[in-house]
């Protein structure tokens, strides 16, 4: 396929560069898993391109269904998913292992900007009904317990009540309610949640128990330097000093072995697909059409910003993952369909355009 009758050709060539960074970090680190990535990145392109060649008006009639068939395997993951790391999050099929809560995201990126274009956020009837419709899924993926996929279950749907137009008294009342109802959230989080908020806030206060993660990572990223060790010769990673290498800090491993160059780089893709969204969105002429891509927008804004701040030690460790890069299956189909809703968003667009041209 050509780039020209892509969408728009910038995100297509970060989802290959992402791709290919993320490659080259698990064939050094983690080379059992390379095959298994590079597969699932193959899978992800090809639905990208499919989903970009569909219809706005066929998503929006899937919205309801998604919404709902979204709750279901949540529910299902709570009742039958095996313990893993002390949550519930994991459900394996026929020897597959998958995520469902990060497979939900682009589903309720769907849903949430198609609610709020049937109940628009003007009315304190039509707030309520979003709100439930947000606090159902959250609900369900904080049993897990997931906080991480909460928080940007959370981001992405504050970002799309917002750009709806949710009056701003209501915005300022929903604020001061999060505010007072701070201590009571702290009061029932699970230890190691605890834990990380502590670490976040002094992470040598422990260094061999609660803080040792984030400072290997931060050794990590620190030792890389401008041009990095060399794949394959990353001393904290190779030497499994670097927890999650391939996961959750995979930014760290990328970091110590190809240096400032592959950390830069992995800014240069996460930036181009924040403001490559953020134009499209801007230039939306359809309310559906903006709540959607502020919704991706806000994921990759959000992951983005936790995942790579949690790598050098400014946020705390959440287990949210950085698109396209870390390892994990059920991340990147979940980016790939992300990215392939916005881009049919962008092609209906540009296909109005010319058509008014014309």
């Amino acid at each position: 396929m050509r780039l020209r009758i892509f969408a728009d050709p910038l995100l297509l060539l970060s989802y290959i560069l992402g791709s290919c960074l993320s490659l080259a970090m698990l064939i050094s680190i983690s080379p059992d898993r390379f095959l298994q990535q590079a597969i699932v990145l193959v899978v992800g392109l090809f639905l990208l391109f499919y989903l970009s060649k569909q219809e706005e008006s066929v998503y929006k009639s899937f919205a309801l269904i998604g919404y709902l068939g979204s709750l279901i395997i949540l529910l299902i993951t709570i009742l039958f998913a095996s313990t893993t790391r002390g949550t519930l999050s994991w459900i394996d099929v026929a020897g597959f292992r998958f995520q469902p809560s990060e497979l939900t995201k682009p589903f309720l990126i769907l849903s949430f900007a198609s609610l709020l274009e049937r109940f628009p956020p003007k009315t304190l009837i039509n707030i309520i009904i979003n709100c439930l419709s947000f606090i159902i899924p959250a609900a369900l993926i904080m049993l897990q317990p997931d906080l991480g996929t909460t928080l940007v279950i959370t981001a992405i749907w504050l970002a799309q009540i917002f750009i709806a137009g949710i009056p701003w008294h209501y915005l300022l009342l929903g604020s001061l309610l999060v505010l007072i109802s701070l201590p009571h959230v702290y009061s029932n989080l699970h230890d190691y949640q605890v834990g990380r908020l502590t670490t976040f806030l002094d992470p040598f206060a422990d260094p061999l128990g609660s803080g040792y993660n984030v400072i290997q990572s931060m050794i990590a990223v620190g030792s890389g330097g401008i041009l990095g060790k060399g794949l394959g010769q990353g001393t904290q990673s190779h030497l499994r000093f670097l927890p999650e290498r391939h996961t959750d800090f995979a930014f760290a491993s990328i970091a110590e072995e190809l240096g400032l160059l592959g950390s830069l780089a992995i800014l240069g893709v996460m930036a181009t697909f924040i403001f490559r969204l953020l134009h499209f969105m801007t230039q939306a002429e359809s309310g559906h059409s903006r709540t959607i891509l502020s919704g991706s927008l806000a994921y990759f804004i959000f992951q983005s910003l936790v995942n790579i701040g949690m790598n050098i030690g400014v946020a705390p460790v959440t287990g949210i993952t950085l698109p396209l890069i870390s390892y994990g299956g059920s991340s990147i189909l979940a980016t790939a369909m992300i990215l392939g809703l916005s881009s049919s968003v962008i092609n209906g667009a540009k296909h109005r355009r010319l058509l008014e041209i014309r």
